[in-house]
């Protein structure tokens, strides 16, 4: 096997002896050969298993000869949007154009179009008619079924339908690739390959299946958003492997679109060798002349320990995507890149992070995840601990002790988030001391989200007496070690459940805390999310209960600058919202005030000087 970038033209093609592609994969990001990129996994994975693969990326979508680099393709087209929706890529939550992308040559924004998943599939059918076409990454996993798109503010189509492509590849897709690779290979038809789990397909008969769940069609989802929040909380109950049914969903007499169930997790040693391929962990040389790809650098020196989550936060896609199962690799695997890290010319001795979406989980919630799934309907720390719920940090902890004894590490940094909820139910200190001591530099990032009960309901986080044990705890460690380090919160503004008074409280709580965030987090209503999924129905799918719902930019403005009520900007937001909400207790010069009244600071002002006058006129006389 050649030790070298996949080729991104027929020279390079040349150079490795091949007359042709296997599989051309187009993307909507630069080409960073890095297993924390999705196309550098799924390409290094269909090369470990014996298929050639050429990268286009981000072909010019205006230029249908730019997706023919290699010919046509042996077997078919792969096509992924990039590592985020394109949608999300291009616009702030409030719909205004990003200035930058960091996925992209010199960040340089513009290089790939809206939608690009659809755009690209569209662009391989104007030449070629026939060859197969299979989707996946973040945005064809997000957008399978039927979803609520927020730039559009609609309703659209499984993005199978919009695309025009053959097959899409849900979830991660280290294993469901190699399966459709294989049965392209042998011959079968496209077109009859329905029985591969982690895929959607589309489907004229509904004969084929069997022991299925059938979603409202897609008349009554577009129509009726109490038939939405219904078909999307079935979806979300069927997301686990061991558990989930197939899904339909019905778009005309005659076409259908199939989910199958989800693919299994990977075992550990799958996950090592995912991660063992001859990545060259870096941006293609080509990219040098711009400036290289701004996104390497988040992730160049570090470590994904797991991937997975049972974490269940309403806002977050996970669960529809990587699942709840918990992932992981080995200590070797994970010790072995680490060597390779070292010996890069540009690292400098810092382990930037070991982790993955939770760092601190390790292992599945419960024994019963690793034969029986997850529970569909229950979550392991919402509301409250489940009490079958395993809480252990001994793998993880001693697994930051063999990276911090590696020669020429000097620091190992955790930066994924600590779920804090989880870590305050471990009995043992150990971990939360040595993280404090050796793992962080100057401050702990964690993610409450909120400081309202009412709220971190509708968030699917626990309640805030939870965060302020951790943050005590947390505190004492830190005192008790001589040791100063600071606890920054991430906050919310304008989830659904959200309240003007919800977000004045928030306020008061950050004046009693003495902290003003730099940066506050509007909450953004990306695809396939139970908070999206509120956000369009003003319904909670799980009780089908009513939601406080901010829609209006000027609402939800007021409730951002209520986050940072100090920052003079904001002055007259905050000063309307709490004229609306009733509380003008809150605008004064009293302490507990968040700001002043500005007419009578005016009117002092004034006093002062005409006192003044008035002085000095009498020792002029």
């Amino acid at each position: 096997m050649i030790n070298d970038f996949l080729p991104i033209n027929k020279e390079d093609m040349e150079k490795r002896g091949w007359d042709y592609v296997d599989f051309t994969y187009v993307i909507g990001d630069a080409y960073v050969d890095h297993p924390s990129f999705g196309h550098a996994i799924i390409s290094r994975v269909l090369e470990a298993n014996g298929y050639k693969v050429g990268i286009i990326s981000q072909p010019d979508w205006n230029d249908r000869t730019s997706i023919d680099v290699f010919g046509k393709p042996r077997l078919g087209f792969l096509v992924m949007a990039g590592n985020m929706d394109s949608m999300v890529n291009h616009y702030s939550v409030s719909k205004k154009r990003r200035q930058a992308d960091a996925f992209t040559p010199g960040g340089v924004m513009g290089k790939r179009p809206d939608y690009a998943t659809v755009v690209y599939c569209n662009l391989i059918r104007q030449t070629y008619k026939d060859v197969p076409i299979i989707i996946g990454g973040i945005e064809a996993s997000l957008r399978r079924l039927a979803h609520y798109d927020y730039w559009s503010d609609k309703i659209k189509n499984s993005i199978l339908l919009d695309s025009g492509a053959d097959l899409l590849i849900y979830g991660m897709g280290e294993r469901t690739v190699v399966e459709i690779a294989d049965a392209l290979d042998s011959g079968i038809d496209v077109k009859d390959i329905t029985f591969i789990d982690g895929t959607v397909f589309k489907t004229k008969t509904l004969d084929i299946l069997y022991d299925y769940i059938e979603l409202p069609d897609i008349k009554k989802i577009k129509s009726d958003k109490r038939e939405y929040a219904r078909s999307f909380y079935v979806q979300y109950c069927n997301t686990d492997p061991f558990v989930a049914k197939i899904l339909v969903e019905k778009y005309k007499d005659t076409m259908y679109i199939v989910q199958n169930t989800p693919a299994k997790p990977l075992s550990q040693m799958e996950m090592d060798d995912v991660y063992s391929y001859g990545y060259m962990r870096n941006y293609h040389p080509s990219y040098e002349k711009d400036g290289g790809v701004p996104a390497i650098r988040e992730v160049k020196f570090s470590l994904v320990s797991n991937r997975g989550c049972f974490g269940g936060c309403n806002f977050c896609a996970l669960t529809f995507h990587q699942g709840r199962i918990i992932q992981t690799r080995s200590h070797e695997s994970i010790i072995e890149e680490a060597k390779k890290i070292i010996q890069d010319k540009d690292f400098k001795g810092y382990i930037h992070d070991v982790g993955g979406p939770t760092a601190n989980f390790r292992h599945t919630s419960c024994e019963k995840q690793k034969t029986k799934g997850v529970c569909p309907n229950k979550q392991c720390l919402f509301p409250t601990k489940c009490g079958n719920m395993k809480v252990d940090h001994k793998d993880y902890l001693e697994l930051l002790r063999k990276l911090r004894k590696l020669p020429g590490v000097k620091k190992v940094f955790i930066r994924s988030g600590i779920r804090f909820d989880y870590l305050i139910y471990d009995k043992d200190d150990t971990f939360m001391r040595e993280m404090i001591k050796y793992h962080i530099s100057g401050q702990l990032k964690v993610a409450p989200e909120h400081i309202s009960d009412n709220v971190l309901m509708y968030l699917g986080k626990p309640k805030n007496e939870v965060y302020e044990t951790f943050k005590k705890k947390y505190e004492r460690l830190n005192k008790e070690m001589g040791m100063n380090q600071f606890l920054v919160p991430y906050l919310m503004s304008s989830h659904p459940g959200s309240t003007l008074e919800d977000a004045i409280k928030l306020a008061e709580y950050l004046r009693d805390l003495g902290y003003m965030p730099e940066q506050v987090q509007d909450f953004y209503p990306t695809p396939s999310t139970i908070s999206t999924c509120m956000y369009y129905t003003g319904l909670d799918p799980r009780t089908m209960k009513p939601v406080d719902v901010t829609r209006n930019p000027h609402t939800k403005a007021m409730q951002r600058a209520l986050m940072q009520y100090r920052n003079p900007k904001n002055y007259d937001l905050v000063k309307e919202a709490l004229l609306k909400a009733g509380r003008r207790d809150l605008i004064g010069f009293d302490k507990n005030c968040l700001i002043k009244p500005r007419n009578m600071t005016v009117k002092t002002d004034n006093k002062k000087k005409n006192a003044g006058k008035k002085h000095s006129d009498r020792r002029r006389r």
